[in-house]
């Protein structure tokens, strides 16, 4: 049978005093969660499967309490979404739902997170993003992002920069967001990364793709996990690896 493997894992990194990622894979979530043993899902190839990473907005009230509420609504959608459109619209619909659950809390004014993840439906994969978090396609040809960072460039002589231009919530009255849309075909064995920049921040690509060159699903995750935290682990650390063997 064809089916879809999703491992994954979420840390509070070195520095942060607790973890404001949160994580949907099918109908599970993770929401604030420290978990240094990677966790494998696997899952029949056909019916549409969502898996996201969402990183609260660190530096402003509540993200762990934004990035819940993503990653709950879009397990609660996953199963009725068909394809790029859908999922253009249940983005839209969760920006609306962090600004509404902020609306008369002056403790979670401008509340919010990214959002980075896949819709693998029976032939297709729809990647998709709000903000850097990142996905990434791995194959022999090696690794490429297939998502777009909402952030300026970095200034010179930097690598990275903090700043992101759109997220879902964050500001003080309602802003639209426009997502951000990618569909592939899929071709067999595919592998795709979605992350947070906890990790991507301290971890260059090349060193990324190194790792998944060696390394298959738990391993490939405890070993990127373990990278970021010998780099200083600056922020919080969420990421899950999907695997599609059809």
């Amino acid at each position: 049978m064809s089916y879809v493997a999703v491992t994954a894992l979420s840390h509070t990194g070195l520095v942060r005093d607790h973890n404001e990622d949160s994580l949907v894979v099918g109908p599970w979530t993770l929401c604030g969660t420290v978990t240094e043993s990677p966790q494998t899902f696997l899952f029949p190839l056909g019916r549409p499967l969502v898996v996201a990473v969402a990183d609260g907005l660190g530096g402003q009230p509540a993200g762990e309490v934004a990035s819940a509420l993503v990653v709950r609504r879009l397990a609660s959608l996953g199963p009725s979404l068909e394809g790029a459109e859908s999922v253009d619209e249940a983005l839209k619909l969760c920006n609306g739902m962090v600004y509404s659950a902020a609306e008369g809390r002056p403790e979670l004014t401008a509340m919010g997170t990214t959002v980075a993840g896949a819709l693998v439906l029976g032939e297709s994969l729809v990647a998709f993003n709000v903000g850097d978090s990142r996905v990434y396609h791995a194959d022999k040809g090696g690794l490429r992002q297939v998502s777009v960072d909402d952030s300026p460039p970095p200034e010179p002589g930097h690598r990275t920069t903090s700043l992101v231009t759109q997220t879902l919530g964050g500001s003080r009255g309602y802003d639209t967001v426009t997502p951000h849309m990618a569909s592939f075909p899929l071709t067999g064995d595919d592998r795709y990364l979605l992350c947070s920049d906890g990790l991507t921040d301290p971890l260059p690509d090349e060193e990324i793709d190194g790792l998944l060159r060696v390394h298959d699903d738990g391993k490939a995750a405890f070993e990127l996990w373990k990278a970021a935290i010998e780099a200083g682990g600056p922020d919080n650390i969420t990421l899950a690896l999907v695997r599609v063997n059809a």
